[in-house]
């Protein structure tokens, strides 16, 4: 559901910025005529603003072909960026022209498919997406498993299929499945085996998991229901019937997942399970009068290891620090993914001092072994975290804060490092601010931007103004405070850049937190903008749920 409100977000989102793209085309072709006929060298710096909206922009609603022609007509109008003034050789002014005439055909090409798009999205909503579901075959018989792949292929699926043991095992630890269905009697190794594989891994064990055998002997039947089988087909059995079954399995594992408590990657608690348990073990630490403390953990420059490595390798990052963390937890301790790159326990009757010395033992392990060993490869990871004690008379959610405050702050002081907050510590100088509604402010000068983080962010419950240059954005950062700031590299009058070294070197603005957010994305442009005092920065086209996670973190919301 939520998917298919973010597609129709993103579909409403791509038509408007089409049709704001032919005013802007509009205003290209404006300044170039002053530019050219006029040497008005502002009017080129207008198209090279423009230009490097459209190269940021565009790619975020999927429209990557307008954006590689604005990166080209970009660099056409570098120049605009020093202080030298020039006129464009006449072959300069064609190729400015043909770019201009490019971004036209894509913008006709990018309106056309929307309309293809429209008129099918009415069937499409009514059609089962069986490609969704992966499903793996494991059966020793090459006849019976090629009909069965051809067949389940036929209906949609996608299958892999393996034809003995081993085969199987390699499968299921490279790849994702959603469902499973093995033949027994198979040779060197029976299919018992997978059972013992499947049921003793963390994310395995949830998969369904349907045997297919020739033995009707009701023991068999037994034996496999109580290893974890979900469904015995006998053979012979007809293919409608046991396609039937398969999709049954699958669609109420869909169900159970949405309303379940598990993580499906990690195999961990999920956090709707925790905020529920939460208030169990609150209500039995308040009748018992014990301690209880809250441990917030997050892996250090996990987006790296996704970036060089790909998020394959960042999903077996993240299960196995949840198995490493859950083999150093007692029974009673609550262990789940909060999201992303963030896990959160709760240490019942354990004091946070106590908790600290369980996670420094958790970061010495990993600073000794390797989290997880991939053909034959190390990989090494560190994680900063936050760690509190349950007071009272504070209420719950400020209590998570403090957690998660801490675990930030062990971020700022370095990484790779653990933040106790004492019971009787002063307050810090800003909990007057944390009290008040949090403000944040996004400058930047495209319209269709803004609006997209504004729609976004809007349930996070934060007052969101806006700015639609550098010198608007200063005013407003001086009349409203805000905690935070997405600013734009590029914008009229003020740029980000010079933005934030203003905002720095003011006494009254350097405390708030800043995320540039620019489609200057080269390694030179990111180091300026954090040797500038930026907490973050992210470049364009950006993913929307990262965006929202680093805002969250840097606003101490949830």
């Amino acid at each position: 559901m939520t998917t298919n409100k973010n597609q129709k977000q993103l579909h409403e989102a791509r038509k408007l910025f089409l049709h704001e793209l032919t005013n802007q085309l509009k205003s290209i072709e404006e300044h170039l005529g002053h530019y050219v006929y006029e040497q008005n060298w502002q009017s080129a710096q207008e198209i090279y603003r423009i230009a490097h909206t459209l190269k940021g922009s565009a790619p975020i609603f999927g429209l990557v072909a307008i954006g590689k022609v604005a990166d080209l007509l970009v660099k056409e109008f570098e120049w605009t960026q020093s202080d030298c003034r020039i006129r464009l050789a006449p072959e300069q002014l064609r190729m400015a022209h043909m770019l201009i005439s490019q971004l036209k055909m894509e913008q006709s090409f990018s309106k056309e498919e929307m309309l293809q798009e429209e008129k099918q999205r009415n069937e499409e909503d009514q059609l089962v997406n069986k490609q969704a579901y992966r499903l793996l075959l494991i059966d020793d018989d090459d006849v019976l498993r090629t009909y069965l792949d051809k067949r389940l292929s036929q209906e949609g699926y996608l299958v892999e299929a393996a034809a003995n043991v081993e085969e199987a095992k390699h499968l299921l630890w490279e790849r994702t499945f959603d469902l499973i269905m093995l033949d027994l009697m198979m040779h060197p190794q029976s299919g018992y085996e997978i059972f013992d594989y499947v049921r003793n891994d963390l994310v395995l064990k949830w998969i369904p998991l349907v045997v297919l055998s020739g033995k009707k002997d009701s023991k068999d039947k037994i034996r496999c229901y109580r290893m974890g089988a979900d469904h015995y087909v006998t053979k012979p059995f007809h293919f409608e019937e046991l396609e039937a079954c398969i999709y049954r399995l699958l669609t109420r594992t869909q169900h159970y997942e949405h309303m379940a408590f598990r993580d499906p990657l990690t195999g961990v608690n999920n956090r709707r399970y925790f905020d529920h348990q939460l208030q169990v073990e609150l209500a039995q630490t308040r009748r018992k009068q014990e301690p209880i403390s809250i441990a917030f953990i997050d892996i250090d420059y996990f987006k790296k290891i996704n970036d060089i490595y790909g998020h394959h390798i960042g999903d077996l990052v993240l299960q196995g620090l949840g198995r490493i963390i859950q083999q150093n937890l007692r029974a009673t301790d609550l262990l789940a993914r909060y999201g992303g790159e963030e896990f959160v326990i709760a240490f019942p009757g354990t004091s946070a001092e106590q908790a600290t010395m369980v996670l420094e033992r958790i970061r010495d392990q990993l600073q000794q072994a390797p989290v997880v060993q991939i053909d034959g490869q190390d990989f090494h990871i560190t994680f900063s975290a936050g760690v509190a004690d349950w007071d009272k008379m504070m209420p719950n959610q400020k209590w998570l804060e403090q957690a998660d405050q801490a675990m930030y702050e062990a971020k700022r002081q370095g990484r790779n490092q653990i933040v106790r907050v004492k019971l009787d510590m002063d307050e810090p100088e800003n909990d007057l601010e944390a009290n008040q509604k949090k403000c944040l402010l996004i400058a930047d000068d495209d319209q269709m931007i803004r609006s997209i983080i504004r729609t976004k962010l809007a349930h996070l419950g934060v007052d969101i103004i806006e700015a639609t240059d550098g010198e608007e954005a200063l005013e407003a950062m001086r009349n409203k405070r805000p905690q935070l700031c997405i600013l734009d590299g590029i914008m009229p009058k003020i740029d980000g850049f010079s933005l934030l070294k203003i905002i720095r070197q003011d006494q009254n603005l350097r405390k708030m937190r800043i995320m540039m957010l620019s489609a200057r994305n080269t390694e030179k442009d990111i180091v300026q903008g954090l040797s500038l005092g930026a907490d973050d920065y992210m470049s364009k086209p950006f993913s929307m749920l990262e965006l929202e996670l680093r805002v969250k973190r840097l606003l101490y919301v949830e």
